[in-house]
This record gives C-alpha cells, structure tokens and sequence, in this order.
C-alpha cells in the first residue's frame, strides 16, 4: 500500500479526500469491463480504503450528534459491484463511491446516504422506500396538521442547505385524502428526501467533512418531525 494511503488511514485528522477517488471512477467508466479492473484492483483498493478513511470519519462526526446503527465506516461503504440481474444496462460496476448510516432503535426513522461522484456529489437523508403503513401514517399527521413540518421546511438554513423537500410524487389525490386539502403537495410524496450536492471542488476540500457533517446535522430538525410522527398517534400516545 503507498505510503501517502497509509497516512491518510491511519491519521487521527481527516485531511481532505485526493482527486484520485474521482480520476478512477472516469477510468473504470471508459473501462468498464472485470478484465479491466481486474488488472487494475490494486489501484481499487487504495481508493476504497481512502472513501473507508472519510467514510469512518464523518460516522465518528455523525455519532456526536446522533445513534447510529452502523457500527464502521468500512460496512457504511456499499460495493462497486452492480446487481446487473435485473437490468438492462450490464456492465458489472458501479461510477461512483456510496455508503449509508442507519440511525439506531424503533425510535429515530430515516437514514443518511452519501454519493461521490465526479459532477454529482451530493448527501441524503430521508425516506426512500418506506412501506405503506409509514406512509399512511405521514400523510394522516401531515393532513391533520402540517404546520410543524411548514415550519421545517421554510426555515432559512433549511432552504440554505437543501433547498425544499425533493423526492418521487404521485400526480393524483392519494387514495383517502381530500384533493382540496391545504397540504395536498406534501400529501403527493412517496418519498422524504433532503439533498445537500457538491461540486467536485468542494468535494476535494479541506472543509468537505465539515460540510457534509454540517448538512447531517441540518437534517436533525426533520428527522425528529417523523420520528415523532412514526412512533406516535395523533394524540401524541406511543405506537411503537
């Protein structure tokens, strides 16, 4: 392993992540074949251990602020290796870095997700796939009352950091709900995504762990919003 990766693992301060981790990814996506990275899984696995390095970091920020299941930086990172079963597209790996943090107990909902990749970094957290029960039980507190979250979502550092509440929505009246309820473009959404992106300069920044960690911590005000919502009725009595 070359010295500068060892360093780099083993320094108690995060530095900055190299151009290298984005320099890979264009070559294995004009290469994009296992005899190709086969001949080149060295070079893999340095730039592995350096998203593992950040990747532990921002995990040891992000348990200061928040329980987090995931024990490691290292099992936050997923693999390079795409599920081509079902897809058309077959070529056998990923062109981007990603990992996630799970948060820990029944009582704090949602997950963070983070994307590297050249031109489309970006952070997440939110709700991708809930089930229907969740579901139904967000769009019941949000018709009932949608105030609180407005308030979430209209906050200055909110609209700073993510801009508005993105995530897939459907085009009609969900199914037991009015099309003329106040709430009815928050009642559309499937998903509950919150986005911080950065640039490939920002990315490769002193200040990105910094950034990253701060957009985390960004997201506290809305996580905590569901989580009451999801383990509570109406009334404020446990359902969990």
């Amino acid at each position: 392993m070359p010295k500068f990766t060892a360093y780099f693992i083993f320094m108690s301060t995060f530095i900055h992540l190299p151009g290298s981790i984005f320099t890979f990814l264009k070559e294995l996506k004009q290469n994009n074949n296992r005899e190709w990275f086969s001949e080149h899984k060295e070079q893999f696995l340095t730039q592995q251990d350096i998203i593992i390095a950040f990747a532990d970091q921002l995990l040891a920020k992000l348990s200061l602020h928040d329980v987090i299941e995931t024990p490691s930086g290292k099992k936050s990172v997923y693999r390079i290796y795409r599920d081509i079963r079902f897809s058309n597209d077959k070529t056998p790996f990923k062109n981007y870095w990603s990992g996630s943090f799970t948060r820990a107990t029944s009582q704090r909902r949602g997950g963070y997700y983070f994307h590297l990749e050249s031109g489309n970094s970006y952070i997440v957290g939110g709700f991708q796939a809930p089930n229907t029960q969740d579901i139904k039980r967000i769009r019941e507190a949000i018709s009932y009352d949608s105030s609180q979250l407005q308030t979430i979502l209209n906050q200055p550092l909110f609209i700073k950091t993510f801009g508005k509440l993105e995530g897939e929505q459907l085009k009609t009246t969900p199914k037991g709900f009015d099309a003329n309820d106040p709430a009815i473009v928050l009642l559309r959404f499937k998903q509950f995504r919150l986005v911080r992106r950065f640039t490939d300069k920002e990315v490769l920044s002193e200040d990105f762990l910094e950034e990253a960690d701060k957009a985390l911590r960004n997201m506290r005000p809305f996580f905590d919003y569901m989580s009451e919502v999801l383990t509570t009725d109406n009334n404020g009595n446990p359902i969990v």
